[in-house]
């Protein structure tokens, strides 16, 4: 047992933890953690604000298997990373957030600075925890980093009084190998669980795989494709599950919803048996679908709130609560053991034949850039290494249509919260997570706007990180919505003044910054940006009237899906 003062309880803990980075920004209610770290190995990278510090510890997560952490200081620097935390929130991302606070005492004063953090976090975080006096902060942290990892992920926040970073504690140094077996989820289907399952795959002649995010992971992915090798079952993913199967394989028909492909929205209509797995039945995919009425669905998900719900509204004629990938192996094992196959040949060629017949397309003859030609340029550059950003926005949906993922957690982007400015500071968690990885963030002149300051941190770190930048002058995505809503009158989507953006870049030091408006300069462009070392920025001038298809109205139903006037039957 040694005595320290709490901050540097923190740090040693963090090291414990095998914790690498830190993402932050300094401030006087959280100085003693700063200065604790003077003489740790973990590096601490400071943002241009919190709401992209909390950004990039969650990137760090989305893209590895470790917690991200952000440290931020008190009052403004908090509400900065709501937004951060209640997006990680939304998409079950695990994230530990420690904020500076005024010393107990003054809580609840009126103090400089202080803000009530339990009650702004409440419905935006898995857990909130005020360290007060008497608390033992060791447990408390080491138990805080497996929780929000355990069960449905989600971020948690520490708010830590500045007496009580200054006040000394004791360290143990506990093996955290107890917390982490606390969480251990040791539930499994089953011999009569896997019997039921397979009565019902064995009587459907239609069936189709759901893949969500709660399969985005390096388990989840190597057990839907093990499952899938012995099945062949075709399958489609909302946008959190890309690359948690190939999406190269002619069965993965892509992402479904409302700007799904047209294939996956065509076969989902066929289907009779709606496998789900790790789902959270988002209205963008699931509001009036036509599986809702005459369609066995089965599911398995870890969150037990989402199956009461499901139970209620779908009736699903399966269901199981827990870990998504040991579901999967115990009912592989089960069909192994008994000898289970599937006779799905017409239905996987129904499905070989949509995808090679409705391919998605573009206006190829406009004289002006398509911010589809970009990104379907791109996608000849994306191998199994590469790890994609995205802000919100057209461009993340066309990056989510013409990219084909390969490996899970390869494809970050903000799915339920939908954030703008996600992209920028996102990529840079992401590269310190995985330093070996092509890192290329997508995003939007609106979106990017939002974080533009973390140009700055890229460029100042040197990181190698690729900036492709979509600027039609407007928000697209909405100005698309307002001509369907309003017969084309716009109200503040367009921006009067072009900005060039590849001059902010230069000037913050980066080494590659190219604008490209003319379609007959794209290609050189594009292959010079791919080509170049360090912070590389590629703007591309796009056409402002460019509508994104296929497209499902809101509270439509597959059989209403838009195809837009390119996308065609080969």
């Amino acid at each position: 047992m040694k005595e320290m003062n709490g901050a540097e309880v923190l740090i040693k803990c963090l090291e414990d933890l095998g914790v690498k980075h830190i993402f932050g920004y300094t401030g006087a209610a959280i100085l003693p953690v700063f200065h604790a770290l003077r003489h740790s190995d973990i590096e601490i990278i400071v943002n241009s604000n919190e709401q992209s510090a909390a950004f990039s510890a969650a990137g760090y997560s989305r893209s590895s298997n470790r917690v991200g952490v952000a440290i931020v200081t008190s009052g403004p620097a908090i509400t900065n990373t709501l937004t951060s935390v209640a997006d990680a929130y939304g998409d079950s991302i695990p994230l530990l957030v420690f904020a500076g606070q005024v010393p107990e005492h003054k809580i609840g004063t009126d103090s400089f600075q202080h803000i009530n953090v339990r009650g702004i976090f409440r419905d935006a975080a898995k857990k909130v925890i005020q360290l007060s006096n008497g608390d033992d902060i060791e447990t408390i942290i080491k138990d805080a980093y497996y929780f929000s990892k355990s069960g449905k992920p989600g971020p948690v926040v520490i708010d830590f009084p500045l007496d009580k970073q200054i006040k000394n504690h004791e360290y143990h140094g506990m093996d955290v190998k107890r917390f982490e077996g606390s969480y251990h989820d040791d539930r499994h289907l089953s011999e009569g669980q896997c019997e039921n399952f397979f009565k019902l795959l064995l009587n459907s002649r239609r069936p189709l795989l759901y893949l969500g995010g709660g399969l985005n992971s390096e388990s989840g992915s190597q057990a839907v494709r093990e499952f899938n090798e012995l099945f062949g079952i075709p399958s489609v993913n909302t946008l959190m599950a890309k690359g948690v199967v190939d999406e190269r394989h002619d069965l993965n028909l892509g992402m479904l919803g409302m700007f799904g492909t047209p294939y996956a929205n065509m076969l989902i209509q066929e289907n009779d048996l709606f496998f789900a797995i790790g789902v959270r039945w988002d209205d963008r995919v699931a509001e009036k679908v036509g599986f809702a009425i005459g369609t066995d669905i089965a599911y398995i998900d870890i969150n037990p709130e989402k199956m009461h719900q499901i139970k209620i509204e779908r009736s699903p004629k399966f269901t199981f609560i827990g870990d998504a990938a040991t579901a999967l192996r115990d009912l592989l094992n089960y069909a192994r053991k008994h000898n289970i196959r599937l006779d799905i040949r017409e239905w996987q060629i129904r499905a070989r034949y949509l995808k090679k017949s409705w391919p998605l397309n573009y206006n190829r003859s406009s004289e002006y850039i398509q911010a589809a030609k970009v990104i379907s340029m791109l996608a000849n550059h994306v191998d199994e290494s590469t790890k994609i950003t995205t802000g919100v926005g057209n461009h993340q949906m066309l990056a989510a249509q013409y990219l084909s993922m390969q490996c899970p957690k390869s494809f970050m982007t903000s799915g339920s919260f939908g954030t703008m400015g996600f992209s920028l500071p996102t990529a840079i968690g992401v590269h310190y997570a995985n330093p070996h990885s092509g890192v290329i963030a997508i995003d939007g002149d609106g979106s990017l706007r939002m974080n533009l300051g973390e140009l700055h941190t890229i460029a100042s770190l040197d990181l190698p990180i690729k900036i492709l930048m979509l600027n039609n002058r407007s928000d697209g995505m909405v100005q698309n919505l307002q001509d369907a809503a309003y017969e084309g009158v716009r109200t503040g989507t367009q921006r009067p003044k072009d900005v060039n953006f590849a001059e902010i870049a230069r000037s913050f030091g980066f080494s590659y910054a190219e604008r490209v408006s003319n379609r007959n300069d794209l290609n050189v462009k594009m292959e010079a940006f791919i080509d170049a070392e360090g912070p590389c920025f590629l703007e591309a001038c796009t056409d402002r009237e460019e509508v994104l298809y296929p497209k499902v109205p809101a509270g439509g139903s597959y059989k209403d899906m838009i195809l837009g006037p390119y996308i065609k039957s080969t």
